[in-house]
């Protein structure tokens, strides 16, 4: 570990040097590709300066309890020594899962697609639910929230809705949201007050730069059409809804949340590009992990990974086996408590491949 630590920081080294040269100052391009190898390796750098400067500060403390007479003073260098020691420990382990290797869409702003499953409208009520329960926590998390797609049903439920959430660092929050959830709950129509079951998938996309998947004009068939829904005459005048077919693939899209074609075709056009680049990955991650499943999951949409109990109050991730006793703080969106969990576990468990 620490060798690679030590060639980190010599790349941190060559990397302000190049930023400093007056040439790379003049190229953009340059300063920008440096710039932005410089920010991620940082926090790495950082974290290890401290490091070596608290263990050289135990070796110096550790030096002078051996000659000290004082007892008193003995006693207090203990103390101390024992404080550092923990945090060495520490940061030995926050060291390590900074050099794991990061998913290069943490970062990025998502596509949510939320689809009603098995239960009608139950189904559609508990999607409704969970589109709440995001919007809900990418509020606390000061994120803005954009719909691109909506179908409604007219008992306040969802058969589907697909909206993008924008914020620096929710796909690595939302990342591991995507498969199939469960809820178990009495209807409000059911009158011998038996539990029934629905479900509803999620799928959690990155967004896409253009350049970062190549569609060709040649592969799409574009359709335009009527929006349906709330929305007023608009909705009844003009073919303003826009679908999209990727030829190659058969991914179909669709967005007819904006009056204006041209911004519905544009947000189509973004989710048809998330949806290609997830493709790829799945077909990348397929052949990496042909002999094993990801830790937490594939995040196939036919992968059940949760269950909304509602006569027990509780919810239950079947990845991490985690169940907690506060439904309804979890879907006014209070899903920090779950999220950290699933964090947690995805690294312990890619540094146990990584020992």
């Amino acid at each position: 570990m620490f060798s690679k630590l030590e060639e980190i920081v010599e790349k941190y080294k060559g990397l302000e040097l190049k930023m400093a040269d007056p040439e790379v100052a003049m190229n953009p391009k340059k300063m920008i590709e440096y710039n932005k190898v410089f920010v991620g390796i940082e926090e790495i750098v950082e974290k290890y300066t401290y490091y070596k400067k608290i263990k050289e500060e135990y070796r110096g403390l550790k030096e002078d309890s051996f000659t000290e007479k004082d007892l008193e003073m003995k006693e207090m260098m203990v103390e101390e020594l024992n404080d550092l020691e923990k945090k060495i420990v520490e940061t030995e382990e926050e060291m390590k899962l900074l050099l794991l290797p990061k998913d290069p869409n943490d970062a990025k702003n998502v596509i949510v697609e939320i689809r009603s499953g098995a239960g009608g409208d139950e189904a559609a009520l508990f999607a409704a639910a969970l589109f709440r329960m995001y919007s809900r926590y990418a509020e606390r998390s000061k994120w803005k929230i954009e719909i691109i797609d909506k179908n409604e049903m007219g008992i306040g439920g969802l058969k589907e809705i697909v909206f993008m959430i924008k914020g620096i660092g929710a796909y690595s929050k939302l990342k591991y949201e995507s498969g199939v959830h469960r809820v178990q709950r009495v209807p409000s129509t059911e009158s011998a007050g038996r539990i029934h079951t629905s479900t509803a998938t999620v799928a959690v996309l990155p967004e896409v730069e253009a350049v970062e998947v190549d569609i060709k004009i040649v592969d799409l068939k574009v359709d335009t059409y009527r929006a349906s829904g709330a929305g007023g005459q608009h909705v009844n005048v003009t073919d303003s809804a826009v679908r999209i077919t990727h030829l190659p693939t058969g991914t179909i899209v669709s967005c007819q949340d904006e009056r204006s074609q041209m911004k519905n075709k544009e947000k189509a056009m973004k989710v048809l590009a998330a949806k290609l680049y997830d493709l790829e990955l799945g077909k990348q991650s397929s052949e990496r992990d042909a002999d094993r499943k990801l830790q937490v999951g594939s995040g196939s949409r036919s992968e059940k990974i949760r269950t909304y109990n509602y006569p027990q109050g509780r919810v239950t991730d079947h990845r991490i086996k985690l169940t907690l006793h506060k439904l309804d703080y979890l879907l006014d969106g209070d899903l920090t408590e779950m999220i950290e969990a699933l964090i947690t576990f995805d690294q312990t468990e890619k540094l146990k491949q990584a020992m």
